[in-house]
């Protein structure tokens, strides 16, 4: 039979009944069944797919930040380098959908907005663990999601353990000093402040890179993943800006106020002061 290229000819499997394929493998009929907009409006499908797709690199990142945080503790820092640089290009990926959602104009947005009822990104609970397991920990945070309590419970839990960089310090001051007995208590139930016996190790590290490299590689990842993860969240508020202005929030935030607030949180903060003192 005359016609195009057969991969069949090469070896290709192109009978798959009974075989597992590509979609039963990713379970893709079920993905893509999942999306149900709620109005007429032809970019809604947009904003659905946008915030499906973010909450899916968002489990990713979960996935790694976990491993990350398990591999630190065993003192495993390879595969725990390579895991934060993925998170970092995760945020790189998660930076580049904006472009896609800026495509949509105010009107587009209105013409579906109400469907949204109270719902939010604001609410959004992985979103919430990833902010908790680097060590933005707000206990006020947990209230929109006290009407689901088992994830109300994880975030909780969450909250009750050392944060990733809780266990960077740890590792800091173990590898410096020889010991723990100096390490400063986790700041459990409030966002990590600048603490200046932390940033006094951090600087001994960037003062002499050749002889504590792996902390000073550790470092660095650790400043890449919040570069990353800044850009996303001014990327979050132009867009926000762009499409309703500064309407308040569906969830009823002040909109492009609260984002821009969330602006001048720092993750790592002794990392970012120590530059001035270098």
């Amino acid at each position: 039979m005359s016609g195009g290229y057969d991969p069949g000819s090469e070896g290709a499997k192109m009978a798959l009944r009974g075989a597992m394929s590509y979609g039963d493998y990713l379970h893709i009929d079920t993905v893509l069944a999942q999306q149900h907009p709620l109005s007429q409006a032809h970019d809604e499908m947009l904003f659905i797919i946008q915030h499906q797709t973010s909450e899916l690199w968002m489990k990713l990142v979960l996935h790694e930040l976990a491993a990350a945080r398990a591999a630190l503790i065993r003192g495993d820092t390879a595969p725990m380098f390579k895991m934060l640089a993925r998170v970092s290009r995760i945020f790189e990926q998660l930076n580049n959908q904006w472009e896609v959602l800026r495509t949509m104009t105010p009107a587009d947005y209105t013409a579906f907005r109400e469907s949204l009822g109270p719902s939010s990104g604001f609410q959004s609970w992985q979103y919430r663990m990833i902010e908790y397991i680097l060590g933005n920990r707000n206990p006020h945070m947990l209230k929109p999601h006290e009407h689901v309590p088992e994830v109300r419970e994880t975030l909780a839990a969450e909250l009750a353990r050392p944060s990733f960089y809780d266990e960077v310090v740890r590792f800091l001051f173990r590898s410096l000093d020889g010991h723990e007995d100096n390490v400063p208590e986790p700041q459990l139930d409030r966002p990590h402040e600048a603490v200046p016996e932390i940033q006094a190790r951090w600087k001994i590290v960037y003062q002499d890179v050749s002889a504590h490299w792996e902390l000073y590689e550790l470092a660095e990842k650790l400043v890449d993943l919040e570069d990353y993860f800044r850009r996303w969240r001014f990327n979050h508020v132009t867009t926000v800006e762009r499409v309703i202005g500064f309407k308040r929030g569906t969830g009823g935030t002040s909109g492009v106020q609260y984002l821009r607030r969330m602006l001048s949180v720092e993750l790592f903060p002794e990392l970012w002061h120590l530059r001035g003192e270098l």
